[in-house]
């Protein structure tokens, strides 16, 4: 069982950065990031494999974030820049043993940490 804990999320500014942390109990071969917008179903953010070789970032956040693991891969992190209000929501991080842009995919999830982008 792995148990994944997220944390660094908050309230920024438009046009701000903030990077999000997930530290994970145990190993994985896939990590990702998910978020769920108000009002909105969850939807994939970017996913990275365990050595960090291959990543994918959804279209809305390509160029801006940038998925990486650290720490011996028990640690992965989202670096958010040039934020928009649109990216409000609350953000998940989740494990498994594929590599997929789909929620079902993923065994482990966290909690949930929030991000606020004000206009």
């Amino acid at each position: 069982q792995v148990q994944l804990r997220e944390s660094g999320g908050g309230l920024v500014q438009a046009g701000g950065s903030l990077r999000l942390s997930c530290a994970a109990s145990g190993r994985t071969f896939t990590a990702a990031w998910f978020r769920q917008p108000p009002g909105n179903e969850r939807e994939f953010v970017a996913s990275i494999l365990r050595n960090g070789g291959i990543t994918s970032y959804a279209d809305s956040v390509k160029g801006r974030f940038t998925i990486t693991r650290g720490n011996g891969a028990n640690m992965v992190y989202l670096q958010m820049n040039s934020l928009k209000p649109e990216d409000t929501a609350i953000y998940y991080c989740a494990a498994g043993n594929q590599l997929s842009t789909m929620s079902a995919r993923y065994d482990y999830w966290g909690q949930g940490t929030q991000v606020t982008v004000s206009s």
